[in-house]
């Protein structure tokens, strides 16, 4: 790479490091917007700049929105009954695609991971804390796949709920969801009778 000029190796470098891109598809895409008109170009640059500015966190579930509290959380139409956790927000929006849920969320902000020792404080547990005291949840509906990890991260999130919030219902998804899948793999149709055949974590 020593004969690339600087400002291109900076910028393959960079996008080398983004899920999927090594450093030929880094190249290429780097060649690609080199053959873009320049308009195109800087609108990107300038998209990609203004990201952090224009995207916050919902202070109500966590989601990455353009306002706080974010749509859903404002919706005053959706069920505030019943709360669906989820991981992450692509499992968030994995569920919203499907549109048979009209409840609520939170983002759990990850799992555990029991064979790395992951911290439970790497948890948003405060967040979901909060939004059980208030008293409107009368169900918690565990989202969060049926991998090891998420297996310990609900067995972990049920133990803290029940004991804090012992009338809570503490659901989980069900049928469709097979052994070792995430929430945001899943297609239409299984998230659809996952959370129709939700049953009690016990």
């Amino acid at each position: 790479m020593q004969r690339i000029p600087e400002p291109l190796k900076e910028l393959v470098e960079q996008m080398a490091r983004l899920p999927g891109l090594g450093p030929k598809s880094a190249m290429r895409a780097a060649m690609t917007l080199l053959k873009w008109p320049e308009a195109e170009v800087r609108r990107l640059g300038k998209n990609i700049h203004e990201l952090r500015d224009r995207l916050h966190l919902c202070s109500r579930c966590g989601s990455l929105s353009d306002s706080d509290p974010c749509p859903i959380c404002a919706d005053p139409v959706r069920s505030r009954d019943s709360l669906c956790l989820v991981a992450e927000w692509d499992s968030l929006l994995a569920l919203e695609e499907g549109n048979f849920y009209k409840g609520q969320y939170l983002i759990l902000g990850g799992l555990l991971a029991p064979l790395e020792h992951s911290p439970a404080e790497s948890l948003d547990m405060d967040r979901l804390t909060a939004r059980l005291a208030e008293g409107e949840v009368s169900e918690l509906i565990l989202a969060l796949g049926a991998t090891a990890e998420a297996e310990a991260t609900a067995s972990y999130v049920r133990d803290e709920v029940t004991r804090r919030f012992p009338n809570i219902r503490i659901t989980r998804l069900a049928q469709g969801i097979p052994l070792g899948a995430e929430v945001k793999f899943m297609d239409r149709e299984t998230l659809r009778q996952s959370l129709r055949y939700r049953q009690e974590l016990n």
